[in-house]
């Protein structure tokens, strides 16, 4: 329902209540004319309309009661379309509460999705790290275990080659030390 709909029911609303009292007011009217009438017919027995006025009063309130009946038949009619229109208004205050309240618990999911994320991929890398943590320990001990079978080897095949004498090895001369005479052996 559209807001230039509430103005046309307040305007309906307000139109039915004055229709009410307009046919409150003519319903009086005939109840004190009948009153009349009666207290004067009673009253005067020998008193009787004449003719034609009776027929005009009777024609009057004939259209009246026409009158009354369109009034009557156009209030029902406003009344069905005032309880219609409750009805819709009822349905789309429900659907507009039903809707608020999953949009509420969408953006609370919304709000929680970073942590749940988060923890989600916590809870993936935990294994990761844990699995990373072991190669390098492993990885530790595999380097300590080559250097100390690197040193081993260099030991023996020094000492392999040396007939079990460890010499020193010191660098080669350039070309400064080329003039340096070596003994010989004879």
């Amino acid at each position: 329902m559209s807001q230039s709909d509430t103005p046309d029911i307040q305007v309906l609303s307000t139109e039915v209540s004055q229709l009410r009292q307009e046919l409150q007011l003519r319903d009086q009217l005939v109840q004190q004319l009948s009153q009349e009438l009666f207290r004067l017919v009673k009253g005067n027995t020998s008193f009787m309309p004449q003719q034609p006025e009776f027929e005009r009063d009777l024609s009057q309130l004939q259209a009246l009661q026409e009158q009354l009946q369109a009034v009557e038949q156009q209030v029902a009619f406003y009344q069905e379309q005032i309880t219609t229109r409750d009805s819709e208004i009822y349905q789309l205050r429900q659907s507009v509460q039903e809707l608020t309240d999953r949009s509420r618990m969408l953006e609370q999911v919304v709000q929680e999705l970073p942590q749940i994320y988060r923890r989600k991929f916590e809870e993936r890398m935990m294994p990761v790290r844990e699995k990373v943590a072991m190669l390098q320990r492993e990885n530790r001990q595999l380097q300590a275990e080559l250097q100390s079978v690197s040193y081993r080897l260099a030991l023996k095949t020094r000492n392999a080659s040396h007939g079990g004498i460890d010499l020193p090895n010191f660098p080669r001369p350039t070309s400064e030390q080329t003039n340096i005479s070596t003994p010989q052996n004879a």
